[in-house]
């Protein structure tokens, strides 16, 4: 198919529309209800711009736009020029169309929590959009290289939110990362590119006269560019930028991780290898021992898939296990790119918006979680399914399709590159058989890190001493026990008995031996406590009656907590040592097992409650009745509130400005899994394949 160019602004137009938005943003900062409709009204616009250029580019059209010429009369002239071809079109479509399911969960979420500098958030959030439109209708390595530090450096602000040190910490590593890392290596790759073949324009099936250089500055060249786009997709080890950047507000994450930010890491290494090189020259670049540049870029996936799956197996916080599960699932589409064959492109180029949708609805889930209930840790959601049902059972939709479940978006993009490993094992190398091995593992993999979330949620019970597996060895989570531990595991520490909250008076290096005399003393309910908090005699802690105990149907003995005054509804301190997390529980002794365990009325039963040393409980702000806020973080006192289906979608289990939004992602999570090809996306992926693979290399 010969392309057809058009001469028109609309490329220009859909960059400048998110420009314009972040103005009237700033402009209308004293009015949040304006400022958010202007996001809303670009987001919708920006999509109408993009959407109106589909059809013609299906038929073959591109849409052309250049803003003036570099280095004239020194070698053949850049344009900085923007062009909406095939592939742009697909990674346009996409970011366009999830801005605006973005935007209403930012309303939300920001709303839900009242964060503040919620002008710089939305008009940060706007230039960013801007900066992708640039990266997907960039027509050549220079003007993609612009927009990709303009995304950077919009992105900053985003990720730097909370103004924390955290957060400026992870702001500043994901700037040296992507800016001045992955940013120098592009620039490097693209001034070595035009030195070899004297332009940088894209061109379908790449640029000819790179087949004629030097093929170790040509693969010098590719590696570099390759690596540079990378470093944002998060290929390992340049990936410790993305776990950092989950500080950052959820819908920061879904715009980083779904949207824009490590979609565009892949997007650039897909223009590379499809319209720098082309996908021949790519398998023609040839390495020792039979490898290929594309044999070497599949296997930075395939061990990059691995690792980070394995890494997620071990975190227990929600967005850090979501963030690394990101590594694995864009290190497909790397894997993809390098098999020289149709069906490895096309089911590359589809995990895109696959992945987009799947990750989406997974982070907004997150979010939702963390707004209703202030919940970040899987360890705490015990139970939670019956909180937030629709919100866990878009998880549980989102989570079978990373997995690459039948029928969803995920199984139709590993598949195809599953077929296409098989077939460049068979037809060209048998080393392209361990890239299949690679994948199978990585489902499997991916099962091993969600089914513990999903357990959770719906069949571990509240209680707290509920050890049921959730893969129990130190690669599947946090390690549980059915003893109690009082220490949170670290050696030399006292038991904190208030839940190991880390605003209580002392001066934080343990309990004082005053304090572990009041424990022994609510234990025993005994008058007289040993002084020496080490040498405590345990013979005069009397044994409660067995009988007396509360015990559950099954006869095992739980704790009563309605018949004590002391309150149990603030969460454990979690100490994230960077493997999985470590709980500062209550000691046994302030457990209420009945008789025998404390007397309420010696004032011990308060003294959790009296975090701030003024003896009144610590105050939230209410959000409404879709808001745990009078806890932080796991289940309340009592139990989770249990929302029926129909009362969640009346609005009890969030607001719809969080729970749409996590509907509709999930929903089209569902319909590219069934219906791909109506949805436009494969159709257009097709149309790229088709016409960047030479010709002896067909569709099957």
């Amino acid at each position: 198919m010969t392309d057809v160019v058009l001469q028109d602004p609309r490329p220009l137009l859909a960059v400048l529309v998110s420009f314009v938005a972040a103005v009237l943003i700033v402009a209308s900062y004293r009015s949040p209800n304006v400022r958010e409709g202007w996001t809303l009204v670009a987001s919708l616009a920006k999509f109408g711009i993009v959407a109106s250029m589909l059809p013609a580019v299906l038929d073959g059209a591109v849409f052309e736009w250049s803003l003036g010429a570099f280095l004239p009369g020194i070698g053949a002239p850049i344009e900085f020029a923007l062009r909406a071809d095939a592939l742009g079109m697909l990674f346009a479509f996409l970011a366009s169309g999830l801005w605006i399911v973005t935007s209403f969960y930012s309303i939300g979420y920001m709303r839900g929590l009242d964060e503040p500098n919620q002008t710089r958030y939305f008009a940060a959030f706007a230039v960013s959009l801007a900066a992708t439109m640039g990266i997907a209708f960039a027509g050549n390595l220079v003007t993609i290289f612009v927009f990709y530090e303009l995304l950077s450096i919009a992105t900053y602000p985003l990720v730097a939110h909370d103004e924390t040190a955290e957060a400026r910490s992870a702001g500043r590593k994901y700037l040296a990362y992507t800016m001045f890392g992955g940013g120098v290596l592009v620039l490097a790759g693209t001034v070595l590119v035009y030195l070899l073949a004297g332009t940088v324009d894209f061109t379908a099936g790449g640029i000819a006269e790179l087949a004629n250089a030097d093929p170790g500055l040509a693969m010098l060249a590719f590696f570099l560019l390759a690596i540079g786009f990378g470093v944002k997709a998060g290929i390992m080890p340049l990936h410790q930028w993305l776990p950092e950047a989950m500080v950052a507000p959820t819908p920061v994450s879904g715009l980083l991780h779904a949207v824009a930010v490590v979609k565009s890491g892949a997007f650039g290494v897909a223009r590379v290898v499809l319209d720098v090189f082309g996908p021949e020259l790519v398998f023609d670049l040839s390495l020792p021992f039979g490898f290929t540049a594309g044999l070497v870029l599949s296997t930075i996936g395939a061990v990059t898939l691995t690792a980070a799956s394995l890494i997620a197996l071990r975190k227990d916080h929600l967005k850090r296990r979501l963030a690394y599960s990101t590594i694995s699932q864009l290190s497909y589409i790397i894997l993809g790119l390098g098999l020289f064959g149709w069906y490895g492109l096309v089911g590359a180029l589809l995990h895109i918006p696959a992945h987009a949708f799947m990750k989406l609805t997974l982070f907004f889930c997150a979010g939702n979680i963390h707004v209703s209930t202030h919940t970040d840790y899987i360890s705490q959601m015990a139970g939670i399914g019956k909180r937030m049902p629709l919100t866990m059972g878009a998880f549980t939709v989102a989570s079978l399709g990373m997995a690459g479940i039948p029928l969803l978006a995920g199984f139709v993009s590993k598949y195809y590159m599953l077929i296409g490993g098989v077939r460049m094992g068979m037809n060209f190398t048998p080393v392209a058989y361990y890239l299949a091995g690679a994948l199978l593992l990585s489902g499997v993999l991916n099962i091993a890190y969600f089914w513990p979330v999903i357990y959770t949620a719906f069949f571990e019970a509240e209680d707290a001493h509920d050890a049921k597996p959730l893969v129990d060895f130190p690669l599947g989570g946090e390690s549980r026990s059915i003893a109690a531990a009082t220490d949170g595991g670290r050696e030399g520490d006292h038991a904190a008995t208030d839940g190991g909250r880390a605003d209580d008076g002392g001066d934080g290096d343990g309990e004082s031996a005053e304090d572990v005399d009041d424990i022994v003393a609510d234990a025993g309910d005994a008058d007289d406590a040993p002084s020496d908090a080490d040498g405590v005699d345990e013979s005069e802690i009397p044994d409660a009656d067995l009988d007396d105990l509360p015990t559950d149907e099954e006869g095992v003995v739980r704790p009563d907590f309605a018949a004590s005054e002391r309150d149990f509804s603030e969460p454990a301190e979690r100490v994230d040592t960077g493997d999985y997390a470590v709980d500062q529980r209550p000691s046994d002794a302030d457990v209420p097992f009945g008789p025998g365990r404390g007397d309420p009325s010696d004032g011990s039963a308060t003294d959790a409650a009296d975090a701030h040393g003024d003896g009144e409980p610590v105050s939230h702000d209410d959000h409404g009745d879709a808001h745990d806020d009078h806890h932080h973080g796991g289940p309340p006192a009592g139990g989770w509130e249990h929302i029926a289906g129909l009362d969640a979608l009346r609005g009890r289990e969030s607001t719809w400005f969080t729970l749409g939004p996590i509907l509709t992602a999930m929903t089209l999570a569902v319909l590219l899994g069934v219906i791909p090809y109506e949805m436009g996306f494969l159709e257009l992926i097709e149309l790229i394949v088709d016409t960047r693979l030479p010709e002896g290399v067909v569709r099957p």
